[in-house]
C-alpha cells in the first residue's frame, strides 16, 4: 500500500508540474501549482515515513478529525464574514473596489458565498455529522484515516475554489462557480465523505438510527446527486479551465435553481437539522420534544424541498406550469418546515428557565426562531404577486441573510461551544460572559442587516414600478441605487457586529482549548466503540 501512494503522489505531481507548464490561463496554472506542491509534500512526508512500523489501531472515537473540523469551521468563519462586510461597504463605496480586477464586487462576492456556505457551513457539517454518528451509532468512524481525506480534500477543494474567483475562473452559476477540474476533485471528496459516513452507520451498536443521521444522510446523498447533474460540463482543454455547459437557455436556468434552491434546502437546511436534533436536546438536558414528528418532519421535508426550485424562475421562459408547481410545492413547505421549528422549540419543554442563564441554547433557540421566520418568508416570496415584487430587489439578500446568519450561523455558534471544551478535555468555556456578547452582538447585527434590506428591497421594488399619469417609469435605476445608500450603510454595521461576535468566539474557543479548565482524563472522552 505505501508503494501504491508513492507512486500514485509520483504520478500527480509530475502531472501536474506538466499541466502547469501547458496552462492555457492563469487560474489554471496557479491551481496546478498548488495541487504540485500539495502533492510533493506528501510525497515526502511518505518516503520519510516508508518502512515505520504502524500504529497500533485505536478503537475509542475517532475526535481528532473532530477537533480539526472546528478549527476550520471557526477560521473559515471570520474569513467569510470578513470578506462579506467588505463587499456590504464597495456597495456603499464602489471606490474600494481599487480598480483592481482581484478585488471587483464580481469576483470577491462568490468568494463571500462560497466562504461562508461551503468552508464555513460545509466544515461545520463535516465536522459535527462526524461527532454525532460516532455518538449516535456507538461506533468509531469507518474507514481509518478516510475521514482525514475527507477533511484535507475539502480544505483544498476550499482553496482552489477561492483562488479561481479571485483569478476570474468561474462557471458563472450561483453556489456552483468551481470549474470542472476542481467540480471533479470535489466529487471524490463528497463520495469518500457519504463511504465514511454510511460506513459508520452501517457498522453501529445501537440498533436505531437517530433521527439526526437521516437528515445528515439525505444532505450527503442529495447533494452528490446535484452537484453532479449541475455541473456536467466538456472541458474546452485539458489544460485550461474554461468548459462549456451540457444544458443551455431555460434548460440550465432549470437545472441550476433546481440545484441551487435544494442546496439551500439539503445543505443549508437538512444537514443543519442535523444538528439542530442532536445539540439542542443536548445542551437542553432534554428528550426531543417528539420523535414521531421528527420522522414525519424530515419524510416531508425532504419530498417536498426537491420540487421548489422553479420558484426563483417567475416571469421567465420557464413554462407557467413549472413555475405554479414551483410555488405550490413551496407553500406547502412551509409546514414540514414549521413542524421542525416547532418540535425543536418544544424540546425546552420543562428547561425554559435555563434561557436565563445559558447563552449557548439562547443561541440555539434563536436559530430556530429565525428558522421559523426564514421558512414563512420564503414560500411567501414564492407567491407570484410577491414575488412580482420582491424578486431581483435587495429584499431577497435581506431573506438569504437572516436564514443564513440567524439559522445556520446561530445553530453552528452553538454546536462550537458545546463541543470545545469536551473535544479537548475541559470543564467548561473560559468564558461564558464573551458568549453573551457575542449572541448580542451577533442578535442585533442580523437585525440590523435583515431590517435594512427589507427597508431597501421593498423601496427598491415599488421605485421600480412607479408610472407616471402618461405611463411612463418615474425612476431610473440610478436612483434606486442613490436611495439605498443609507440602507447600505446600516446593512455594512450590521455585518461588523456580526464579524465582531466571530472573532469574540474564536478567542473563546481558542482559550479554551489552550488555557482555561482542567483536563479530564482520557478514559472519560474516548469510549471504546469495539
Amino acid at each position: 500500500m505505501d508503494i501504491l501512494k508513492l507512486i500514485v503522489l509520483s504520478f500527480i505531481t509530475v502531472f501536474a508540474a506538466m499541466a502547469a507548464n501547458f496552462g492555457q490561463d492563469l487560474a489554471y496554472i496557479i491551481h496546478a501549482l498548488i495541487i504540485m506542491a500539495v502533492s510533493f509534500v506528501l510525497f515526502v512526508r511518505e518516503v520519510r515515513s516508508f518502512g515505520d512500523p504502524r500504529p497500533a489501531v485505536e478503537t475509542g472515537y475517532q475526535d481528532s478529525v473532530v477537533r480539526a473540523g472546528v478549527i476550520a469551521t471557526s477560521f473559515w468563519g471570520v474569513v467569510g464574514f470578513l470578506v462579506g462586510v467588505f463587499i456590504a461597504f464597495q456597495l456603499a463605496f464602489p471606490a474600494l473596489n481599487f480598480d483592481l480586477p482581484y478585488t471587483t464586487f464580481g469576483r470577491v462576492r462568490p468568494l463571500h458565498t462560497s466562504a461562508v456556505i461551503f468552508a464555513f457551513g460545509g466544515n461545520a457539517l463535516i465536522a459535527t455529522s462526524f461527532y454525532i454518528v460516532q455518538r449516535t451509532s456507538a461506533a468509531r468512524l469507518w474507514g481509518g484515516n478516510l475521514c482525514w481525506f475527507v477533511f484535507w480534500g475539502y480544505q483544498l477543494f476550499i482553496v482552489l475554489a477561492a483562488t479561481g474567483y479571485l483569478l476570474g475562473s468561474t462557471q458563472s452559476k450561483e453556489y456552483a462557480e468551481p470549474e470542472w477540474y476542481i467540480d471533479i476533485w470535489l466529487t471524490l471528496v463528497w463520495l469518500a465523505y457519504l463511504a465514511v459516513f454510511l460506513g459508520t452507520i452501517i457498522r453501529r451498536k445501537e440498533p436505531h438510527i437517530y433521527v439526526a443521521n437521516w437528515f445528515f444522510l439525505s444532505f450527503i446523498v442529495t447533494i452528490a446527486m446535484l452537484h453532479l447533474v449541475n455541473n456536467l460540463a466538456m472541458p474546452v482543454s485539458i489544460f485550461g479551465s474554461k468548459s462549456v455547459q451540457l444544458f443551455s437557455g431555460v434548460q440550465d436556468a432549470l437545472t441550476q435553481w433546481w440545484y441551487g434552491h435544494n442546496a439551500v434546502g439539503f445543505f443549508l437546511t437538512a444537514g443543519f437539522l442535523g444538528m439542530m436534533y442532536y445539540f439542542v436536546p443536548k445542551q437542553a438536558n432534554r428528550p426531543v420534544f417528539s420523535y414521531k414528528l421528527s420522522i414525519i418532519h424530515f419524510w416531508s421535508l425532504i419530498f417536498l424541498y426537491i420540487w421548489a426550485g422553479p420558484h426563483h424562475l417567475h416571469y421567465t421562459a420557464l413554462p407557467d406550469w413549472a413555475q405554479t408547481l414551483g410555488m405550490t410545492f413551496s407553500i406547502m413547505l412551509w409546514m414540514p418546515s414549521w413542524g421542525g421549528m416547532i418540535n425543536g422549540l418544544m424540546t425546552l419543554n420543562g428547561a425554559w428557565d435555563k434561557l436565563r442563564t445559558d447563552p449557548i441554547l439562547r443561541m440555539m433557540v434563536l436559530s430556530l426562531a429565525f428558522y421559523g421566520m426564514s421558512t414563512f418568508e420564503g414560500p411567501m416570496m414564492s407567491i407570484k404577486v410577491v414575488n412580482s415584487l420582491s424578486h431581483y430587489t435587495e429584499w431577497t439578500i435581506g431573506h438569504v441573510h437572516s436564514g443564513a446568519l440567524g439559522w445556520n450561523g446561530m445553530i453552528t455558534f452553538g454546536a462550537l461551544y458545546y463541543l470545545t471544551p469536551r473535544l479537548w478535555g475541559r470543564d467548561r468555556l473560559y468564558s461564558m460572559s464573551m458568549v453573551n456578547w457575542h449572541f448580542w452582538l451577533a442578535t442585533i447585527g442580523i437585525v440590523f442587516y435583515a431590517a435594512s434590506l427589507w427597508v431597501a428591497g421593498i423601496m427598491e421594488g415599488l421605485m421600480w414600478r412607479e408610472v407616471d399619469p402618461q405611463g411612463f417609469l418615474v425612476n431610473s435605476f440610478a436612483d434606486t441605487v442613490a436611495a439605498k445608500f443609507p440602507m447600505y450603510i446600516v446593512r455594512g454595521l450590521g455585518g461588523l457586529m456580526y464579524l465582531a461576535g466571530g472573532i469574540i468566539m474564536c478567542v473563546n474557543l481558542w482559550l479554551t482549548a489552550t488555557g482555561a479548565g482542567e483536563r479530564k482524563s482520557s478514559a472519560a472522552i474516548a469510549v471504546p466503540a469495539e
